[in-house]
């Protein structure tokens, strides 16, 4: 099986080794024991464009599916994870002493977890923009629907963990059990770590093999600016609003400028294994550039990307402007990776996103859809060099450290330190900041003028 670029797809066997010396014998499984994986992530992914209302109307939850993705827990489970010294056996048997659950493709981990462990701690993390207007206002809506089965399978967990947006949370989940954490990254991992000159230009240069690989453009930097988006290929992502705004961009601000003078688009992300929508969304970005933009379409670069870190690095450190006009957005880590960089952003009054920029001094809000506003916008940036390298100086110095691996760390800690230790202290934490309570915890208050994200914020 082959990925983005045949780039070959790992296959990993049942003993968690690759190349399994099986000594000759082959594995020979029954019909009742296959398990249908893709239809899984089908369904998964279906549930997660429904909590961002950005599903089909027709789509919805059946009882079918939710038994089927309830089997797929469950046998993984007994195979895995509840067997002695599994994360989900009992502590006095090797389990884990603290579990997190991240997000709703696996709600029923909660429930068998307590069955198990009745007193073990449980948390939730929920990282995506819940439409919680559908949830408590529209009771019939597929969201509701799939929100309400969501939560009958995470009600028992000690914690609600949500992105920093009270919006997010729907009136169902227990006031006293909701906290706020938001999205992270590492500023020294292969995604942001500053690179040499030349290493900058391997990679470039991998990117362009790659691009002509796929029979898409290359690039022309440093001859040529590029504005980039970096995001999965998802209905949210507002990558139909990319290609329209840099189409007003060209045609409208440089419609007399030679196109050698002209900026490129890179629109580039990695493929995700539980994301079927990725190669519908990648055709229809590519319908849209050759339906209604093929002027253009030598200079908008469309990429799927296999697992190298460093090609995405450079993409975003060399980029003139980033964009993320998502329609739906829990919290972006590639908006707090841009602005790290001392890139300039325009982004969407979407979800948590506006959390992170200052309108104006770091980069620019406008509304969803508003690809005329982002168009102005990047002219702007690219004709006003003053204005350019105050923006690029003003971003790169006010990134929280909540966004990067040191506040990440620092709250996880606080909650297993606090939640595990003898005579564990169950937390009611009221809508808090995880990183707010740790600090409270360790005695270091913030600091005059400390770069923070905003508090209270609400979409």
């Amino acid at each position: 099986m082959y990925g983005p670029q045949k780039q070959p797809l790992l296959q990993v066997g049942f003993l968690n080794e690759v190349s399994v010396d099986a000594a000759g014998h082959a594995i020979l499984c029954t019909l009742e024991q296959y398990r249908n994986t893709n239809e899984v992530f089908r369904i998964t992914k279906t549930n997660h464009n429904i909590l961002q209302g950005v599903s089909e109307p027709d789509e919805r939850l059946s009882a079918d599916q939710t038994e089927m993705i309830k089997n797929w827990i469950y046998s993984t489970a007994k195979r895995e994870w509840v067997r002695k010294r599994g994360p989900l056996a009992k502590i006095e048997d090797g389990g884990a002493h603290i579990l997190f659950v991240d997000d709703p493709q696996m709600p029923d981990i909660v429930p068998l977890a307590k069955e198990i462990e009745p007193s073990r701690p449980v948390l939730y993390r929920s990282h995506i923009q819940v439409r919680a207007d559908l949830v408590d206002g529209a009771p019939d809506s597929p969201t509701a629907e799939v929100f309400n089965w969501l939560y009958s399978r995470i009600k028992e967990a000690d914690l609600f963990i949500a992105h920093p947006v009270r919006d997010f949370v729907p009136k169902l989940v227990e006031p006293q059990k909701v906290a706020y954490l938001p999205a992270t990254t590492d500023w020294l991992d292969g995604l942001n770590k500053e690179l040499r000159f030349e290493d900058s230009r391997y990679y470039l240069d991998i990117y362009n093999a790659h691009c002509l690989e796929s029979s898409q453009p290359q690039l022309a930097f440093p001859a040529r600016d590029y504005i980039v988006q970096i995001a999965r290929f998802d209905p949210s992502k507002g990558i139909d609003t990319d290609i329209r705004s840099y189409g007003e961009l060209r045609r409208k601000y440089y419609k007399d400028t030679p196109v050698h003078q002209t900026p490129q688009l890179c629109i580039a992300g990695h493929s995700s294994i539980d994301d079927p929508d990725a190669s519908a969304m990648f055709d229809k970005t590519m319908d849209l550039i050759e339906n209604e933009y093929p002027d253009l379409a030598s200079d908008i670069s469309v990429m799927r990307l296999g697992p190298i870190d460093q090609e995405l690095n450079v993409l975003m450190s060399n980029a003139k402007i980033c964009l993320q006009l998502s329609t739906r957005e829990g919290f972006e880590v590639k908006v707090s990776e841009a602005l790290h960089t001392g890139v300039p952003v325009i982004v969407t009054r979407a979800g948590g996103i506006p959390l992170q920029v200052q309108d104006g001094k770091s980069g620019f809000l406008v509304d969803t859809g508003d690809y005329g506003k982002v168009a102005e916008y990047m002219y702007k940036l690219f004709t006003d060099r003053d204005l350019y390298a105050e923006m690029s100086e003003y971003a790169a110095a006010h990134v929280s450290d909540e966004v990067s691996t040191v506040g990440n760390m620092l709250s996880w800690l606080y909650l297993a330190d606090t939640m595990t230790r003898e005579g564990g202290k169950k937390l009611e934490t009221n809508g808090a900041w995880i990183n707010d309570l740790a600090r409270e915890e360790a005695g270091i208050p913030y600091e005059e003028g400390e770069p923070r994200l905003p508090r209270h914020y609400k979409t």
